[in-house]
């Protein structure tokens, strides 16, 4: 019997001692199954141990060694042991929350063969497919036009159709107008025809691709519709032809349908997998174990697909890289893109970020040689010019529904010349706050600090925190006024107002409420590209990544409610979603206008905004922070701590502080509660700490977080914090 030491899915900082019999340094980074207390769970072998402090005759035996998946190799172990000692989190939990749900149970996984039948038209089929008989029916329509644009399909593309698409394709086989090829025939690499690149395109491409076999953090800085999208896909293809995986790490799930689209037409015989939460459970094992064997040669993901295991990785790609949900704010609080980084140059892999507005943090690595900097600064499509941007003063202004005179003229203009328009609004729901005009009465969320947003439709009052949800009453419960009234706006009232404004045209609303039901957000983008939308209502879902052709207007409201913010990064954050936002009009021939409208028109933001000058904005928060000893010029970690009494959080932090040994070029600051100081029910606090040293404060750290784990914290729930976006 030998002694394995296990990581366990367990908020304790240690690794489980237990016996297996014959075991040897194979069996590290397998799943095993061990009894914990009365119950059986899932770990994963992390060493193999010599003598235990337990005695051997009160050691418990693993009662089964899981065969059915390779074992993480050593590299990954040593991207997880990496994120547990930077991020002070129990290395069990970070091991275990790599996994797909199904492998974190105690049955055995059944892996389902990974076939894949390759199908295309017939010159038969080419020929018929205009006939009535081809077109009756939207799916047969749908698998034509999808047979016609592709030189091949596969039948994970028909699945996609409808449930009656391999009926409609059996009988098109019968017809003779498409037949099935063997997937010998299929190359291991087929690339579709490839659109001419620009110069400052071509000049980042040779830059990068000379260097492609080692390590290099690639900052590239590429206004909207620059054409970064179409570096990647080139350097993807070069990974494709050595036989080495891409990792595409993208901010929000929204941006997988299209980005995955232009994937797979370009590498329509490449195997591509998304790895993302609104998978069910067998999509994402399915996928992960693809990526895990090197079949899948293109991951596409969310921030925990980095954690992916990758035995033949060649290229990390971060996109969007300044997106704050990169971020992971609880539990365990790593960020995407720096893990990111850590795991190509661990590997000797090369990476890009990419991003119209990089970070600051990233932008100041650039500056000072850390990072190496590839800039796009024209639009790739041939006569494509950035839009430009007029402040609308509502100061001086009466505005209708939350909408100006000079805005509702120009997307009356839009519908004449029928080009797409964009209203922004990046607040969902009907209305922020629900008043009453008497005593001045506000809505508020009983279990968060914050107030409930009006859904009119539904007649609820929901909190977008917490999800706690009510009817709207008929009167003020305070004093009992029936004059109680919605205040603001949100993309449900501004949907309401267009189509009031507007009766004829085709007005789509896109939010977190209207794109909840899975895979209703590829049928929208397709409405929006085959120009049955006239109108988009949205958030900043619509803000990044997307490419509308006959988008023409930008019109943006309620950006200034982010000028008003406490948080340092509000500023770097509203730059960046208008940015984005704005890119989305004028991408082909089509001039694009962007409308703000706003009470401060001489904001330094929007001048830089109207001019398009990043770099002069950059400077002036980069100067901002280091008069105030903010990132990056300091390195920061928050001590977080909940519990059902502030007084109880605070108390914890208070002897936290208490514990720790001071430290050269650390400083601590005193609790104070969290700005949203109530949040799901608990009461919350945090303090902070930082350092001009990132060495100084994790060696710090490193000490305090042993202290902090001796402290008694029955009522408390507590974690750090490093790197902390929001405080």
């Amino acid at each position: 019997m030998h002694i394995i030491r296990v990581a366990l899915d367990i908020p304790i900082d240690t690794l489980f001692d237990y016996l297996l019999p014959g075991a040897s340094t194979q069996i590290i980074g397998t799943r095993v199954q061990v009894p914990f207390g009365k119950k059986l769970v899932v770990g994963v072998v992390i060493e193999i141990a010599a003598n235990s402090s337990v005695p051997l005759s009160k050691l418990k035996a693993a009662t089964h060694v899981f065969s059915d998946i390779p074992p993480l190799s050593i590299a990954s172990l040593d991207l997880l042991r990496f994120c547990s000692n930077y991020y002070h989190r129990p290395l069990g939990e970070v091991v275990m929350s790599i996994f797909p749900s199904r492998l974190r149970n105690v049955k055995p996984f059944i892996q389902k063969p990974n076939t894949i039948s390759w199908f295309r038209l017939t010159n038969a089929g080419r020929i018929a497919n205009t006939s009535p008989a081809a077109i009756r029916g939207i799916i047969r329509c749908r698998l034509l036009t999808l047979l016609n644009k592709s030189d091949v399909i596969k039948d994970s593309e028909v699945k996609k159709l409808g449930l009656n698409a391999f009926k409609i394709l059996e009988e098109f086989i019968t017809l003779g107008w498409v037949e099935k090829i063997p997937n010998i025939l299929i190359s291991p690499v087929t690339i579709s025809l490839e659109p001419t690149l620009t110069l400052e395109q071509e000049l980042v491409f040779n830059t990068v691709s000379a260097e492609i076999n080692r390590f290099n953090t690639w900052l590239l800085h590429g206004i909207t519709g620059s054409g970064k999208t179409e570096i990647y896909l080139r350097l993807i293809s070069l990974q494709l032809l050595q036989g080495k995986q891409t990792l595409v790490l993208i901010p929000e799930i929204s941006l997988t349908p299209q980005l995955e689209g232009i994937f797979r037409k370009r590498f329509p015989t490449s195997i591509l997998i998304n790895l993302h939460s609104r998978l069910n459970a067998s999509e994402r094992t399915n996928g992960w174990l693809q990526a895990q064997e090197g079949k899948a040669e293109i991951i596409l993901g969310t921030r925990l697909a980095v954690f992916t295991p990758l035995p033949k990785l060649g290229l990390i790609i971060v996109d969007e890289e300044q997106d704050s949900s990169f971020k992971q704010q609880d539990g365990l609080c790593y960020s995407a893109r720096d893990m990111a980084i850590f795991r190509a140059k661990y590997t000797n892999v090369p990476i890009i970020l990419g991003s119209a507005t990089p970070s600051l943090e990233s932008y100041y690595n650039a500056i000072n040689g850390r990072y190496r900097m590839l800039r796009l600064s024209s639009r790739a499509v041939t006569n494509a010019a950035l839009p430009t941007v007029r402040c609308i003063d509502i100061r001086t202004i009466k505005v209708k529904e939350g909408l100006s005179e000079t805005l509702i003229t120009s997307l009356e203009k839009c519908l004449s010349l029928k080009q797409q328009s964009l209203v922004f609004i990046n607040r969902r729901g009907y209305a922020p706050v629900l008043m009453c005009k008497s005593c001045a009465w506000m809505a508020t969320c009983q279990r968060c600090t914050s107030r409930l947003v009006v859904h009119l439709r539904e007649k609820k009052l929901r909190c977008h925190y917490c999800g706690h949800e009510e009817l709207i009453g008929h009167a003020c419960p305070k004093c009992g006024d029936q004059d109680i009234a919605p205040f603001g706006y949100g993309t449900q009232r501004v949907e309401t107002a267009l189509t009031e404004f507007f009766p004829n045209a085709r007005i789509l609303r896109i939010d977190h409420d209207s794109t909840r039901k899975k895979n209703i957000w590829g049928g929208m983008l397709k409405d929006i590209q085959e120009q049955r939308v006239d109108i988009l209502v949205g958030t900043q879902i619509l803000a990044k990544g997307h490419d509308f052709p006959n988008l023409a207007l930008v019109g943006i409201l309620n950006s200034d409610a982010s000028l008003y913010s406490t948080s340092f990064r509000a500023a770097e954050h509203l730059f960046a979603q208008l940015i984005q936002v704005a890119g989305r009009a004028g991408r082909s021939d089509i001039a694009g206008e962007v409308l703000i409208q706003t009470r401060f028109p001489d904001h330094p933001l929007y001048c830089a905004l109207h001019q398009n000058n990043y770099d002069s904005l950059t400077k002036i928060l980069l100067s901002e922070r280091e008069m105030a000893c903010f990132p990056p010029f300091t390195y920061q970690a928050l001590l977080r701590a909940e519990a059902t009494q502030i007084s109880t959080a605070l108390d914890f932090l208070k002897n936290a502080a208490a514990t720790a040994i001071p430290f050269k070029y650390v400083e601590i600051f005193d609790p104070v509660p969290a700005q949203m100081t109530r949040f799901k029910g608990m009461e919350r606090a945090h303090l902070l700490t930082q350092s001009t040293s990132r060495k100084k404060l994790q060696e710090f750290l490193a000490l305090w977080y042993k202290k902090i784990q001796m402290l008694p914290a029955r009522n408390v729930r507590w974690l750090i914090d490093v790197d902390p976006l929001e405080f």
